[in-house]
């Protein structure tokens, strides 16, 4: 009895010293060690503190203390053998990783040496794909086969004659070397098949190639002559055969400020239904700042800054009609020509509102932003010319000069010139004499 109170302090200082050392792995410098001994009894007070034990309704006797000591010693030991456990499985993983790796750059470098050693040997691998280098390749091999026979047949007489060989090895190797030939024959015939197609397309594509050229030319040709491309400046039509949002022309020149106007134009078109937009005027912030246009079943439309009037035309039968359309800003005020004669008049069509200057004048499309957001339903699909634009209202008398052909009066705003008119997306310009071509219509 009287040396558990020893053994007690003993075991105290070593669990303290194990806790510390476990403590020290992850608080103390590096370097630090911890020293335990035993203590008398009477030194408890001066030496390392014993661990405080939570007390339970008082102090515990001296058993159960040693017992709690026990314990807690226990498990230090036990999360110690774990981690010990726990380290050595990672070296084993890692030492089996690293033979794993020395063990690939081994093969690696095995297989490298292999394939280094095997280069040039498979002659009957892929060969190059340009026919000549093929054949001559085949052809080579051929002949080293051939060599090789033929130095092979050379030693063997030097020791026995020829006849001297088994007819089976003499067999066989005819047999390869016919293999062989039959081989090459085949490559060479493919390879001809392959160079004869190759031919036949590069033909068909250069032909291709020299159409599009050729038409080029003729284009570029055209465009050189310029104004020589016809007997007068403006003895030419526009062409938009097909409905598209992609058939178009563009008037060069803009519009000033207009407190009033008259467009006039000869156009032909058997669209249907409807022969779309022969020509609209859009400024920023007003698309719909001046537009002709019919579109499905309803009747022809003049749309002055987004306002509406039906005018009582008839022009899709197939034929060349001459159109004149007024309009002036006060009360406005609008009249309707159809081959010099006038179909229609009315008035409150945006009144007092002047066009707008600086927009863009399209030819057979309508524009939903300036210049472009064209609908292939709102296209004119036909011809036109001899469009053009006065800043003032022509008197019905000289409305119908104009479609007589008896006098020819320019619009003082836009006249009807070739260098003024540009084509995009396929329509194109042709020399035409409206009047004359007008009289073959009647």
């Amino acid at each position: 009895a009287g040396m558990l109170p020893a053994i007690a302090g003993l075991l105290l200082a070593v669990a303290a010293g194990v806790r510390g050392s476990a403590a020290g792995e992850q608080e103390s410098p590096p370097g630090s060690r911890f020293v335990c001994t035993s203590l008398p009894l009477d030194a408890t007070g001066s030496g390392c503190p014993l661990p405080p034990v939570p007390m339970q309704g008082g102090a515990l006797p001296p058993e159960e203390e040693l017992k709690a000591t026990v314990l807690q010693l226990r498990e230090t030991v036990l999360q110690q053998q774990e981690t010990i456990g726990s380290q050595r499985e990672a070296i084993r993983e890692l030492t089996g990783k690293l033979s794993r790796c020395e063990s690939a750059d081994g093969k690696a470098a095995t297989g490298t040496w292999k394939k280094e050693l095997g280069k040039g040997k498979d002659t009957m691998g892929d060969l190059p794909r340009d026919p000549a280098q093929v054949i001559d390749q085949l052809s080579r091999t051929m002949q080293t086969l051939k060599d090789r026979l033929e130095s092979l047949e050379h030693q063997l007489r030097a020791n026995v004659s020829y006849a001297a060989l088994p007819s089976d090895l003499r067999e066989m190797l005819q047999r390869r070397l016919g293999d062989l030939e039959r081989q090459l024959l085949s490559k060479v015939a493919e390879l001809e098949d392959e160079k004869s197609l190759l031919h036949n397309e590069t033909s068909a594509h250069r032909q291709k190639t020299e159409t599009a050229l050729n038409a080029l030319l003729e284009r570029v040709s055209e465009l050189e002559k310029g104004n020589s491309a016809f007997k007068s400046p403006d003895e030419f039509k526009v062409s938009l055969p097909l409905r598209t949002n992609y058939l178009y022309g563009k008037i060069k020149k803009t519009l000033p400020e207009l407190y009033a106007f008259t467009v006039c134009l000869w156009l032909r078109s058997s669209a249907s239904p409807g022969i779309g937009t022969p020509f609209s005027y859009a400024v920023p912030g007003q698309a719909n700042e001046i537009v002709l246009i019919e579109w499905g079943n309803n009747p022809i439309e003049l749309l002055i800054n987004d306002k509406v009037a039906q005018l009582p035309l008839f022009i899709s039968d197939g034929k060349w009609h001459h159109i004149c359309i007024t309009w002036t800003t006060r009360d406005g005020m609008w009249e309707a020509f159809q081959d010099g004669e006038k179909l229609g008049t009315g008035e409150n069509l945006a009144p007092w509102h002047p066009i707008k200057p600086g927009g863009v004048l399209i030819l057979g499309q309508e524009q939903d932003t300036v210049g472009g957001r064209f609908d292939a339903t709102q296209a004119f699909v036909g011809e036109m010319s001899q469009f053009n634009i006065w800043d003032r209202v022509l008197k019905a008398e000289d409305i119908m000069n104009i479609a007589n052909c008896s006098i020819n009066m320019p619009g003082n705003i836009i006249p009807w010139v070739d260098n003024n008119v540009d084509v995009f997306g396929g329509a194109t310009k042709w020399p035409v004499e409206t009047c004359e071509e007008r009289l073959l219509d009647l």
